[in-house]
Parts: C-alpha cells; sequence; structure tokens
C-alpha cells in the first residue's frame, strides 16, 4: 500500500463524518482557513454565532453549523504512482479512477446502501472537474435534527462532490442537501432541482477557494 493510499483511506473518512473538536491541524487567519499545506486557503462558509464550527486532519477541512451547511473540503497530493495514472489516463477517466477507488469506496465502507444518483465530466471547470451527486441511508451530517420518520425507515441524505487536480492535489469538495432529510416528506424538490442547487453550492464554495501558485522550476 502507498503512502498516498494509506493517507486516502484514513482520512476520506472525514467526508462522512465530523471529527470531534481539536486543535486545527491548519490554521484561520481572519474570516478565512489556511490548508496545512498552504496549497489553499477558503472563505469561511460558516459563523459561529450560528453554530458554525471548523475540524481538519492533515487532509480534510470541515465546516458545519447547527443549521444546514455542511462542507468538506479535501486535499491529497498525488505520489509518482498517482501522478502516472493521472497522466496515462487524461483527466476524465483519472477523475472516475479516483472517485470509484476512493470516495465511493470509503462512502461504501461507512454507510450501507450508497448509490451513485449521477455523475458527469465538467471539462470547463478547473480544466475538467467531476461531478457527482450520492445517494446515502443513515449518511446525514445532521442525524439530531432529522424528523421522526416512523418505523425503522433511515433518512437518505444526498451528498454532491466535486473533484479535480490541481497543483498535484486531488481535490473532493463534497456538499450535503441538509433540507432533503431536514424537511422530510415536505421537500418537494424534483432530482434535478436538488441536482442544481448542489452543483451551484459547490461552484460558489469552489469561488470561495484560493489557490497558492507552484513554486517555479529552479533553472
Amino acid at each position: 500500500m502507498s503512502r498516498l493510499t494509506a493517507a486516502l483511506i484514513l482520512s476520506l473518512a472525514c467526508l462522512g463524518s465530523v471529527a470531534p473538536a481539536q486543535d486545527l491541524a491548519g490554521r484561520i487567519e481572519g474570516k478565512s482557513y489556511v490548508s496545512p499545506t498552504g496549497q489553499f486557503r477558503v472563505q469561511i462558509p460558516v459563523l459561529p454565532e450560528l453554530g458554525g464550527d471548523v475540524t481538519d486532519t492533515p487532509n480534510v477541512v470541515t465546516f458545519q453549523d447547527d443549521f444546514n451547511v455542511y462542507v468538506s473540503i479535501a486535499a491529497f497530493q498525488q505520489d509518482a504512482t498517482q501522478r502516472w495514472e493521472n497522466s496515462t489516463r487524461g483527466t476524465k477517466d483519472y477523475l472516475i479512477y479516483f472517485f470509484s477507488n476512493f470516495v465511493l469506496a470509503d462512502f461504501k465502507q461507512n454507510f450501507n446502501g450508497v448509490q451513485i444518483e449521477s455523475a458527469k465530466f465538467v471539462p470547463g471547470t478547473m480544466d475538467g472537474s467531476l461531478l457527482t451527486y450520492l445517494l446515502v441511508p443513515g449518511g446525514t451530517m445532521f442525524p439530531e435534527r432529522v424528523q421522526p420518520l416512523g418505523g425503522d425507515t433511515v433518512p437518505v441524505a444526498k451528498r454532491g462532490n466535486l473533484l479535480f487536480v490541481r497543483n498535484s492535489f486531488v481535490y473532493v469538495v463534497s456538499i450535503e442537501l441538509a433540507e432533503r432529510v431536514l424537511e422530510g416528506k415536505a421537500y418537494g424538490k424534483t432530482t434535478e432541482e436538488q441536482d442544481e442547487i448542489l452543483r451551484k453550492r459547490l461552484v460558489e464554495m469552489l469561488d470561495k477557494i484560493t489557490f497558492t501558485a507552484p513554486l517555479a522550476a529552479k533553472k
């Protein structure tokens, strides 16, 4: 098992659960979070006044409040094997490979019955990105606020994920559509409407991220 694979297996679990309060691996500067590697900074999308909290590991940062915001940003540095996979497969096939073997596999390990509702490659975003929508039974990050559904029915959370490569790091931005489980049967959005809401939120989140330019090669 490569070092990258081990880091992925350990850190992607944060895409499905919030870590307990702890000292940050990264740091907060004003209203922004800066990753431990310094590869990116992001405007914090939650407010302390609304119960907003920031937790992280060396690879994943999670933002959540007490109402309806759950966002995680994972950034994994590609090792030699992953760079080779990327260069030989091409962006689209590489992102599909990465999603299937790491992200989806981790969700399935943590939650039974996970399904891909839809997925598509978006060539115009981040020089090529993969947009996926997952249905995750029992996977809501707001379990204490889910309305009683009766019987043994397990609420099915919906998660939008955006994957792309930047400066030899694989990024996974993930957002839960909290209203889907919080409003229960009263939530009347169609699948297409839900997809569009998540897509817009992912794009808005992407606009809050600033990436560090790679160091120029020495001559």
